[in-house]
């Protein structure tokens, strides 16, 4: 399911890619370059280029970069179809679809957030003003929640009744079960949902409803069968509800997040209204379920620290390993904010709020969390204590799959614990496989400018005309070999190359497409034939040293010595003779690649 390819390039054509950045920064220039400051991170000098013949962008400082469409999912927080529609929308395209029904999943789903948004006003409605929610108003003052802060968060109240909700919204029965606001009744017809509980409603990144978190209040009365009613109660799962993916208070939290690079996961919405009673408004809970991998990609999108906000030892060792997975998987750094035993962060919030600020700025590594709570807790005053916690310190460590990591925390152990840090280590290597340490993508550096980086410039802006004058064979450096044959194989289309490129080869090819270029193609062709030419000779001239063929190597030498010297900056242009090298050195190439 998704939006026609044609129709994503038409989105791509119509969108007016400096319309669209002037939007959220000042953009300065005119024809093919412009600039400003950059939208995605804080600056005073200028590194944002943007190219509006190619419909591209590119940061200097942070290596932000693409085309209106990544631009809108980045600024915004989309995925790519969100921002597609965005766009579409804003420029007049009729968007079509991939799969025949997605016009009408789209009306549905439609519907389902018109009656949500109808809920959320409705019972926020009822905790405002209505008599029968007194003991609601009383139990959130007591949670230290005021009336500003019942208001930003639209804080309902289900009231204790069948079908109010219902009744009163008066949308189809169907659409309010698919919103998981009602169930079917026994007797017929739709029962509402929450009952006699205090509701935090639940919204997506871009502020949509999905659902609701209900609270049941204290002392509340007993099920018909005896049984204590949960505590919590959330909305079934529904095709804008999916408790494994949803966040709540991101809608709140992103630009924070974003701001500082850091986003805290905590356990309960009360909690994530603390964070910003104290100043931190970039707290996100999970709901009703432990954090999952699809969360942590969710939040990779803000922010690439995650604090966690709770106690993560408490699910034992397969929380570790997860925690490490997700760190490799989606490159991100999670810590932990040491909180006191026993205390959530809403009820510190209001007790001690320098208490929650430093937790947070003082959080640390997951591992190191670990490693210093058991060394915290043991007894280190004799050999054998020492010895006792060196050995449950390392089966921490050791379960983290890095040994640059380890390696570090072993030493602090070492040193607390009094015992040879060599021994520690052989200890953690018998008792777990190495493994290769992951290695972190590379951020592109700006190179000084060689031959290959202007032909390449070159090729990106003039991609007719340049293409055919080179060749892979002119480019000695593997990644801008690479760049060409992207540029080469997409027919000079730089959406089509980035796209199907490496990542660092993407980002070198949109960084060129913003720069402007001065030189002449065939000076720049000459010079990389020089320096590919020149390359092969001392090839041949080590292996002429070491070869029986010495006449033969010597002729060889002799005529590409005389092509070397024909095509230096005080020669004449031969534009056949160096069409001739050019097939020469690409033929030897392929010949000791064969």
């Amino acid at each position: 399911m998704g939006i026609l390819d044609e129709d994503v390039v038409r989105v791509r054509e119509a969108a007016d890619i400096v319309a669209v950045i002037s939007a959220y920064t000042q953009l300065r220039g005119s024809g093919r370059h412009w600039s400003g400051l950059c939208p995605f991170h804080g600056e005073k000098t200028p590194s944002f280029s943007v190219n509006p013949e190619k419909g591209v962008y590119y940061c200097f400082g942070c290596q932000a970069k693409g085309d209106a469409i990544t631009f809108v999912r980045d600024i915004e927080h989309l995925d790519f179809q969100g921002a597609v529609e965005l766009l579409a929308a804003k420029f007049g395209i009729t968007l079509r679809y991939t799969d025949r029904n997605e016009g009408e999943r789209r009306d549905a789903r439609r519907k389902l957030q018109e009656a949500l948004v109808a809920a959320v006003d409705w019972y926020h409605d009822r905790l405002m003003t209505s008599p029968d929610a007194g003991a609601a108003r009383r139990y959130l003052r007591s949670r230290g929640l005021d009336r500003d802060e019942v208001v930003r968060y639209r804080i309902g109240w289900a009231p204790d009744d069948w079908d109010q909700l219902s009744r009163a919204l008066k949308f189809p029965a169907k659409t309010l079960r698919d919103a998981g606001l009602g169930r079917e009744s026994p007797r017929g017809g739709t029962n509402d949902f929450f009952r006699n509980r205090v509701l935090f409603p639940i919204f997506d990144a871009g502020g949509q409803p999905l659902g609701f978190g209900g609270r049941i209040l204290p002392g509340a009365p007993p099920r018909r069968d005896g049984r204590p009613q949960a505590k919590y109660q959330n909305t079934p799962e529904t095709s804008l509800y999916r408790k494994s993916k949803v966040l709540y208070g991101l809608n709140w939290a992103k630009d924070e997040a974003v701001r500082t690079n850091e986003i805290i996961i905590c356990e309960g919405y009360t909690d994530v209204i603390g964070f910003a009673h104290v100043g931190l408004d970039r707290a996100v809970a999970t709901c009703g379920t432990a954090l999952t991998d699809d969360h942590v990609n969710t939040l990779k999108r803000f922010a690439p620290r995650l604090v966690l906000a709770f106690d993560p030892d408490a699910a034992g060792q397969a929380a570790a390993e997860r925690v490490y997975e997700w760190e490799k998987k989606h490159e991100v750094e999670v810590a932990v904010a040491d909180l006191p035993a026993g205390e959530d962060p809403a009820d510190l919030s209001r007790r001690d709020p320098d208490r929650l600020r430093a937790a947070v700025e003082a959080a640390v590594p997951f591992l190191g969390f670990r490693v210093e709570r058991i060394l915290r807790a043991a007894d280190l005053s004799s050999p054998e204590s020492r010895a006792r916690a060196a050995e449950k310190a390392l089966d921490a460590i050791a379960e983290h799959p890095n040994e640059f990591v380890r390696d570090p925390y072993v030493i602090d152990v070492a040193t607390r614990c009094r015992i040879d840090v060599d021994r520690l280590r052989s200890a953690v290597r018998s008792g777990k496989a190495r493994v290769t340490p992951q290695r972190r993508r590379p951020v592109a550096r700006r190179r000084a400018d060689t031959a290959a980086t202007e032909a390449l410039r070159l090729a990106v802006a003039v991609p007719d005309e340049v293409l055919p004058l080179l060749a892979p064979v002119l480019f000695d450096q593997p990644q801008d070999r690479a760049a060409y044959v992207a540029l080469e194989a997409s027919g000079g289309d730089l959406h089509a190359a980035t796209a199907a490129a490496d990542p660092l080869v993407a980002e070198l090819l949109t960084r060129l497409a913003v720069e402007p270029s001065s030189a002449e193609a065939g000076d720049v062709r000459r010079l990389l034939l020089r320096d590919a030419a020149q390359r092969v000779l001392s090839g041949l001239q080590r292996s002429s040293r070491t070869s029986d063929d010495f006449a033969g190597y010597a002729a060889v030498i002799g005529w590409l010595k005389g092509e070397i010297e024909a095509i230096g900056p005080d020669s004449v242009p031969d534009e056949e003779r160096e069409n001739e090298l050019l097939l020469w050195l690409t033929a030897r190439a392929e010949e000791r690649h064969e």
